[in-house]
């Protein structure tokens, strides 16, 4: 029952997480970690062992994959970053073959989640608002411009005046023209939902974004609110979602009823671990669903509210490394 978190990177906390989980259930299983650099990832060395891949695109990344699995009996791969999702969704079958499962939603909602303007179509058809989407000639400031298919708040700019705009926003026929939604307004949250095995929401945690460094969650407060019952009601069943799915709203300071949805990443997401230390123990229900075959029940009312979460560097040393 060996689980490998792919694309590992900085994500300590989720290695942790899933290393103390699996033990419960098993002492002899190890959770690995791969990254395209594995000796410079500080998750790869908090993990039981780690590999190296090529990076997501390259021809032998699969097949590199696959092989390692195999040498380390890894029966469960966890997806971590946007750019691999695609490829391991379309690859889902051929993996099972060789006796591994990927955690990773449909390939109808992959691509539904890495364009953002299918996105958009998604929440609408659910009754849920979303930002008014402008042409590049006809808008009005203030402005929000991202790429449909960004990540980590990449090539993302609030523009307040038009001699903040530039050809590029203009010639770059990713970057959307998006109505601005003022913070003074509303308050943003970041949502961890758990989609079970019958594509039903087990539970979700709203998380209040205080700080954000580099796309990731820095400063952040656990919010047991209107959410709740708002993603319940709308987004109680996702056809081929599955596991962890992570959402970004606009709620309202006043009228609580005034939400707007933002994007859906079908992965974890980088601020996860506050909901774990929370109470939503989203990798106990993975290896009870995936490597135990239980049934996983509604979880709603199981994690803990208000709980801050306030991060910091810390250091992880490899000793008589070459480089």
């Amino acid at each position: 029952m060996n689980i490998l978190i792919s694309s590992a990177g900085r994500r300590v906390s989720l290695v942790r997480a899933f290393q103390k989980e699996l033990q419960n259930a098993s002492k002899k299983s190890k959770v690995y970690a791969a990254d395209s650099e594995p000796e410079l990832s500080a998750a790869c060395h908090v993990a039981d062992g780690f590999f190296g891949v090529p990076r997501v695109g390259h021809a032998n990344y699969l097949a590199t994959l696959v092989k390692s699995c195999k040498a380390r009996k890894i029966t469960l791969i966890i997806p971590t970053i946007d750019t691999e999702l695609e490829l391991l969704a379309e690859n889902k079958g051929l993996l099972a073959e060789y006796g591994i499962t990927v955690l990773i939603s449909s390939m109808d909602l992959i691509r539904i989640c890495r364009d953002k303007r299918k996105t958009h179509t998604f929440f609408i058809e659910r009754k849920i608002k979303v930002a008014k989407e402008y042409t590049k000639k006809d808008f009005k400031l203030p402005l929000f411009i991202k790429p449909y298919d960004g990540s980590r708040s990449v090539d993302t700019y609030v523009i307040k005046s038009k001699e903040d705009l530039t050809d590029y926003h203009f010639q770059n026929e990713k970057l959307m023209f998006l109505e601005y939604l003022d913070h003074d307004i509303y308050e943003e949250y970041t949502c961890d939902l758990y989609y079970g095995k019958d594509y039903q929401l087990k539970t979700v945690v709203p998380r209040k974004r205080l700080e954000v460094r580099d796309g990731e969650v820095y400063k952040a407060l656990t919010s047991n609110n209107a959410l709740v019952k708002y993603i319940i009601k709308r987004l109680g069943k996702i056809d081929g979602a599955v596991g962890c799915l992570t959402l970004q709203f606009f709620m309202n300071k006043k009228n609580t009823k005034d939400v707007y949805a933002i994007e859906i990443n079908p992965r974890f997401g980088g601020g996860y671990p506050l909901s774990y230390l929370a109470g939503a123990n989203f990798p106990k229900w993975i290896i009870d669903e995936y490597l135990l075959n239980k049934t996983i029940p509604e979880s709603f009312d199981v994690w803990e509210d208000e709980l801050l979460m306030i991060r910091y560097d810390d250091e992880i040393l490899v000793h008589g490394y070459k480089g």
